[in-house]
This record gives C-alpha cells, sequence and structure tokens, in this order.
C-alpha cells in the first residue's frame, strides 16, 4: 500500500510541479508585499512576528547559568521598608529618593568588597534638597577608585548641547575640591548659604556635551533619532537631561536609559546609541562596556559593532535583539540593597558584614529598582513583569561575556524560507490530497515554524522570520486546497463516469492520481488471472430450492468477502460468473508486482472464506469450499461487447489455464493452484508445493503447476514436512519408481492425514503399482 501511495504522490507531482512552482511563487510575492505594507495595513503582521519571535526566544534561548559579568544591587521593597523603619537611617538618608551621601556609602563598601565597578540605573538631574550631600557624593566619587557610571534621561524641553569636543579635557568650573573633608552625616548646616554656592561647580553647555556624548565612528550610517511620539503619532526631537554638574567631573560616563520598548511595550532591543543632531550618545551599558574595555569610540562597519579589541554582531540599522536569557532572577545574582548598607555600618564596626562571600569581587554592580512603587516595571519575551534594570543587565552582560546579541537574519534568507515553507505546503496538500491534512496542515504552520526557525536561533543567534513564512505556507495551503476541491474533483469525476462500470473504485482513484487512462482498445499485456469457484455448489443451492431469497444472500455474502480481499490486493474485477469470481492483476493499471498481489489476493480470499465457513457452521449452514487458480501470462485486455453492452476483460491461452487450473485442484486436492509464471515471478515471497507437470488440452507442451501454501516464512513446521515428504515422493513418481513412492508417501502419514495432495498422489502410485501405464513420461494430462 505505502508503495502504490507513493506512486500516486510521484504522479501527482510529475504532472502539475510548475503550477506548483507557480503557486509557491505568487505565496511568497503576497508575503512580501504584506511585509512591505504592513504599516498601512495595522501592522498585523508585525504584530505576529512579535508574538512568534517570543515564543522561539522563550523556547530555545532560555538558560540556567548566573551571569559571572554582572550582579545588581535592587531597590527592593524590604529595603525601602527596613531603612524607613531604621531610625538612623531614616536620620542620614531621609526618605525615597534617598539623600546621595547614602549612595556614597554604597560606593565604599561595593568597592571594599573588591567591585569592579559600580553602573547606577537611574539618573541624578536635579539637585538634592540638601545640596552639601550632592556635593559629599561627588567627592566619595571622587576618592575612590572604582569607575562609576550613571544614567541620562532625555526630555523634549532639555537644551541642546553644542557638537562635543573630545580633544578637550572635562574641568568642571568652580572649586569642587575647596574642602579635604565632608560632613557625613546631614552637615548642611555647617555652611552659609553665601558659601555653599560658592563651594558648589557649575559646567558650561560644552563640559556637559563631552562628558555626555561619547565618539562614533558610523561609517556612513545613520544613527537612530532621540525622539518621541506624541499622541498625535507625530515625532519630535528629545535631548539628553544634563545631570547636575557637581558629578560631570566625579563620574566615569553617562549612558541613557532610554526604555527602547516595541509599539506593544515589551522590550525586545536595543539600539546601542542615539543622536540629537550635534552629538551621539551611548546607551548607559554601552558606556559601561566602553569605559572597561578601553575603547576610545564606539565604531559600526557594516553589521558589525566594534568597542575596542571587541566586535560585535548587529543588524542592519545598528540595532539587535538582547538576550535576555530568562527571567532577571533565573540570570542574575541579586543583593538586597539593605543588605549592603548594613554590611557597611558592620565594616565600620569592626564586624563580618554579612555579605555572601566575594559576591561582588571583580564584577560589575549594577544598582536598581524592582520595588513595585518605584514604577519601574517592564515586559520582556519571559515575563511581562520585570523590574527595568533587566534590560541593562543583559546588554552589559552580553558586551562584557559571550558578546552574541540576536541579529536578524538577511531578508533573503528569510524570503528563501517563505519559499521553501510555501512550496512545502502546496506539494504536500497537492501531492497527498487528504482532507484532514489539509484542515491541520495550515492550522500547525505557525506553531511548527518555531521548531524550524527556533533550532537556527539557539545556535547561531540569529532570527529567521517566523509568523510570515507561516504566512506564506497558508497562503499557498489555500490555493492547494482550491485547485484540489475544484480542477482535481472536475477531473476525477469525468474518469468515474467513464470507468466505474468496471473498475473497482480504488483503482479508479489510482489513474486519477497518476491521470493514465488504459487503452481502451486493447493491448497484450501480461497479467495475472485469478478464478475461484464453490466446490459442490450445485449441492449446497440444492438445500435452498425452496428458499432462494436466502441462497442469494448467502452467495452474495461469499462473493462479497471474496471480491472485498481481491480489492484490497489492487485486483480489477472482471466479472461473477453465478458463483464463479474472475479477476485481474496488472491490468487495466499497470502494477509491477502484479503476479505477487495475485498470490497475495488468493490466499487472502482463502483466509476470508475460511472465516465465513466457521460462520456458516455456527448458523448449521452447509460448507462452502472454494477452489483457486491463478496464472501469468500475456493476454489480449481491453473492452469487450456490443455497442450495446461492453466489458473490459481479458481473452487468451493465459486465462484458459487459470480457469483449468482452478478446476484442477479438485483432482489434486489442493485449495490454490497457480501457474509456472506466477511461480516464476513471485517465487522470493511465497510458500508452494510444486504439485506435477500437466499437458492443458489441446496443448503438447507440458508445464509445472503448484500449490499456493502460504507468504514467505508463513509454513509450519508439520506442513513443511509434509511439502518435503511430497516433493520426495514426487521424484520417485517421475522416475516410474511408482512403490517406492508409495511407500514415501504412506511413511508419517498420520502425522497430516488431511493433506489432498499426499492423497492424490498416493492413489495414483498405487494404481500404477497395478497398472503400469504405456509410455509414461511423468506428465498429467489437464482436461476441461
Amino acid at each position: 500500500m505505502a508503495g502504490e501511495r507513493w506512486k500516486t504522490v510521484r504522479s501527482r507531482w510529475q504532472n502539475h510541479w510548475r503550477l506548483m512552482l507557480g503557486v509557491a511563487v505568487l505565496a511568497t510575492t503576497l508575503a512580501a508585499v504584506c511585509l512591505h505594507f504592513d504599516a498601512k495595513l495595522g501592522g498585523l503582521l508585525e504584530e505576529a512576528e512579535r508574538t512568534a519571535y517570543d515564543t522561539v526566544v522563550t523556547r530555545f534561548t532560555e538558560r540556567r547559568e548566573v551571569s559571572s559579568q554582572v550582579v545588581l544591587v535592587t531597590i527592593d521593597q524590604p529595603s525601602l521598608e527596613r531603612i524607613r523603619a531604621n531610625e538612623q537611617y531614616a536620620l542620614n538618608f531621609g526618605s525615597w529618593p534617598y539623600s546621595r551621601n547614602l549612595w556614597a556609602r554604597v560606593v565604599e563598601q561595593l568597592e571594599a568588597e573588591g567591585a569592579r565597578a559600580i553602573v547606577f540605573d537611574a539618573v541624578m538631574d536635579e539637585r538634592g534638597t540638601d545640596e552639601s550631600m550632592d556635593l559629599a557624593f561627588a567627592q566619595v566619587l571622587q576618592e575612590t577608585s572604582i569607575p562609576f557610571y550613571l544614567g541620562v534621561s532625555t526630555h523634549a524641553n532639555a537644551p541642546l548641547l553644542p557638537p562635543a569636543d573630545f580633544g578637550a579635557a572635562v574641568v568642571v568650573d568652580g572649586p569642587a575640591q575647596a574642602e579635604d573633608t565632608f560632613p557625613e552625616e546631614a552637615g548642611a548646616e555647617t555652611f552659609e548659604d553665601g558659601v555653599l554656592e560658592a563651594v558648589l561647580p557649575s559646567a558650561s553647555p560644552e563640559q556637559l556635551a563631552r562628558a555626555i556624548a561619547f565618539p562614533v565612528r558610523a561609517n556612513g550610517r545613520t544613527l537612530p533619532a532621540l525622539d518621541y511620539a506624541t499622541s498625535s503619532g507625530e515625532r519630535l526631537p528629545s535631548h539628553p537631561v544634563p545631570p547636575i554638574p557637581v558629578l560631570v567631573g566625579a563620574v566615569d560616563g553617562f549612558g541613557l536609559v532610554e526604555p527602547e520598548s516595541d509599539a506593544d511595550g515589551f522590550m525586545r532591543r536595543t539600539r546601542f546609541v542615539y543622536s540629537d543632531g550635534p552629538n551621539a550618545f551611548a546607551t548607559l551599558p554601552v558606556r559601561v562596556a566602553a569605559g572597561l574595555l578601553g575603547a576610545s569610540a564606539i565604531e559600526f562597519s557594516g553589521r558589525t559593532l566594534r568597542l575596542g579589541s571587541r566586535t560585535y554582531a548587529v543588524d542592519a540599522d545598528g540595532s539587535a535583539g538582547i538576550d535576555f536569557g530568562g527571567q532577571l532572577h533565573d540570570r542574575f545574582t541579586s543583593v538586597p540593597l539593605i543588605s549592603v548598607l548594613d554590611a557597611w555600618v558592620h565594616r565600620g564596626q569592626g564586624q563580618p558584614t554579612g555579605l555572601p562571600p566575594d559576591v561582588f569581587r571583580g564584577k560589575v554592580v549594577i544598582i536598581g529598582g524592582n520595588a513595585v512603587g518605584l514604577n519601574d516595571v517592564k515586559a520582556t519575551s519571559f515575563s511581562s513583569h520585570e523590574p527595568g534594570v533587566v534590560k541593562q543587565a543583559a546588554v552589559l552582560d552580553t558586551l562584557l561575556g559571550n558578546g552574541r546579541f540576536i541579529t536578524r537574519a538577511p531578508l533573503g534568507v528569510s524570503l528563501a524560507l517563505v519559499f521553501a515553507v510555501a512550496f512545502v505546503s502546496v506539494v504536500l496538500l497537492m501531492t497527498t490530497r487528504w482532507t484532514p491534512l489539509e484542515i491541520v496542515w495550515p492550522l500547525g504552520l505557525y506553531a511548527g515554524m518555531s521548531w524550524v526557525t527556533g533550532p537556527v536561533l539557539g545556535l547561531t543567534h540569529t532570527y529567521v522570520l517566523t509568523a510570515l513564512p507561516a504566512l506564506a505556507g497558508v497562503l499557498a495551503s489555500v490555493s492547494a486546497v482550491a485547485f484540489n476541491h475544484l480542477v482535481a474533483n472536475e477531473e476525477a469525476a469525468f474518469i468515474r463516469q467513464a470507468f466505474s462500470r468496471f473498475m473497482e473504485p480504488k483503482l479508479v482513484e489510482q489513474m486519477i492520481a497518476q491521470r493514465e487512462l488504459p487503452r481502451l482498445d486493447g493491448e497484450n499485456v501480461e497479467i495475472t488471472a485469478f478464478f475461484s469457484d464453490i466446490r459442490g455448489f450445485s449441492t449446497f443451492s440444492e438445500r435452498f430450492k425452496d428458499d432462494p431469497r436466502n441462497l442469494v444472500r448467502l452467495l452474495n455474502t461469499y462473493l462479497t468477502r471474496v471480491s472485498a480481499a481481491l480489492l484490497k490486493e489492487g485486483g480489477c474485477l472482471d466479472k461473477y460468473i453465478g458463483d464463479a469470481v474472475v479477476c485481474l492483476f496488472g491490468a487495466p493499471m499497470r502494477q509491477a508486482d502484479h503476479a505477487l498481489r495475485g498470490c497475495k489476493g488468493a490466499l487472502a480470499a482463502k483466509a476470508a472464506v475460511d472465516r465465513l465457513r466457521d460462520e456458516f457452521r455456527a448458523q448449521g449452514l452447509p460448507d462452502m469450499y472454494t477452489r483457486i487458480g491463478v496464472n501469468t501470462a500475456v493476454n489480449f485486455v481491453g473492452n469487450f461487447g456490443s455497442e450495446q453492452l461492453f466489458s473490459y476483460t481479458a481473452i487468451g491461452d493465459g486465462m484458459n489455464l487459470a480457469a483449468r487450473l482452478e478446476g484442477a485442484n479438485k483432482a489434486y486436492g489442493s485449495v490454490i493452484m497457480i501457474g509456472p509464471r506466477t511461480y516464476e515471478l513471485a517465487r522470493e515471497h511465497i510458500e508452494v508445493r510444486e504439485l506435477d507437470r500437466v499437458r492443458v488440452a489441446g496443448k503438447t507442451e507440458a508445464v509445472t503447476v503448484y500449490e499456493l501454501l502460504a507468504l514467505k516464512g508463513g509454513l509450519d513446521a508439520r506442513k513443511r514436512e509434509t511439502v518435503e515428504r511430497y516433493h520426495a515422493a514426487l521424484a520417485l513418481y517421475r522416475a516410474a519408481r511408482f512403490e517406492e513412492a508409495a511407500a514415501v508417501l504412506n511413511a508419517r502419514r498420520a502425522e497430516d492425514p488431511e493433506d489432498g495432495p499426499t492423497q492424490a498422489l498416493l492413489e495414483r502410485c498405487q494404481r500404477y503399482v497395478k497398472a503400469p501405464p504405456q509410455d509414461f513420461d511423468g506428465v498429467a494430462n489437464l482436461d476441461k
């Protein structure tokens, strides 16, 4: 059956491959058009692609190892509550947002813990209520050796800074170093207002530009603009909000903390640098990595981002997908802010800090909030409720670690996949024409595509468009289904009407699939013919002479069972002659294995009749025993009849021999007799017994006939021994050693007393012992 199915599929491909190719090209073109005009269509395809991206990323990039580069100090809810509940902390640091001398204590402790650098995922662009604390914080940053990086936000009302002169040093005006010490507590009352104003430094726009901006070599690339969308959808320019001047000379670098969210609010990508026209500004993780890697500039070249000696693959527009690798708590070690403050106090008292050993040593520490009240909750592909610091941590970990962002495959690669999916879809549906598949395939494309693009992403960190190929596959599938149910059904209806009178439906369907019609004007073809008849049908029917309806019912049951067995093996029913069944294998549809099919059909018919006999016996009905003849030969096949009635059949000596073999079973006590050509073609697949050499009436040439017993390997040990004994006796019989042959047949005959051929040959040998034949040549005459 599998072989026939493959032939059907191959035939449909050969006849329609040009159409399939055209449909795939059309589906690919339509998908590309939808991609080009997606914005005008409401961004539906982009939304579907984002959903597919989330599925692929979460399924194939999630990993459980904790970062070895980055550690978080989290401003969590317990830290906020415990700082508020601690009288000393509340006195020194105030309430949220805390006095900046709190961050000075954190910097001191992290330096003592051996941290590599500190990143503050927030901004300090407004002077504190106690400005002496701002100055104290700046002084701590200058005195400590640990690099400190600070975030910068943007706003439409921020001043446009002049172009930065990176050749000049960043020098903050004013006596920022006037005092050697500074009160560690509240301390602001130590200064008069006028004195404090004189101590606080100031920074010119040029100095601010040099501090915030960063050199970028774009090599002809247009950098993304700093802007924001109004409620009407219009995009207006924005500019960095400068930090307080006291920090300009104290902080090692500033970076943008733009949310960089997609239209649905999810953080998936980063652009590394932005421009407001005169200057370029690095994002906070990039500015940190540049400082730690010793990069004097950010350089783009093709699809590559370079920081010092490190290079990173990015997209053609300079952006890249963020490799989160999972949720924040799975990827990064987090230490609550209160634990760092307590450690600073314990260290000052000479007590153990209580922090995990070496938790910060050699690590970049990012300070960020994850308390609900801080309103810094963002969504990623892995979670809809993540602290915003997860973006800074993931990007920085990639820049300092494996260096692999998620990039988009070139459009040509994605379109190649689009075409491949469309082509596979149309070929699959147009060649199989299986209704369940026509329903399931389009529905499964979206889910299935993630298992095509996902492994690519997991291995190469390259995302190939997933929703677009699925769309093309659906379009191709719809076209294929339309073809199957419109054009193909018209062809099928015509062929069914032409051949339904003499062909089994399965063969009609095969002709429809292969688009190969038999020659109705007749042709010489080697086929295998099947003849079967009920033994003693006249006696059987005599039992029902007063109940003809029941006889018809039983006969129909018999014919139905035998016909079903033959049709299952690909036979073409020729005719019913009373209780006889005539079937052809190898015509009208060519079957290279027609001889084997004929043997399988004969065995299946015998098995069906054996089951039917058991049913009749249980109902008290007479036994119905069948005999079968199978012969392979070249016969003339075609339509025979008159203008009023015709029938597709075969005529020739091969058909006659098949009929004779069926009748000859009676003389040999066998059930299925096959001719020599059938045995020759199917011998590797069947178990047989050589019965005799016979001469058909009207013919001078003798042929060897065989009893078909089973398929290869299906003969039990007892029957195999009986067959071997028969073959030994047959050799003696042909040598005219009849008495010896009879002795062999009698030996252990009781083990298989019902073997018909043994009994028939034994009786013949015994008869010849008493009356030896004249001119014996070992050939029996097969009369009509």
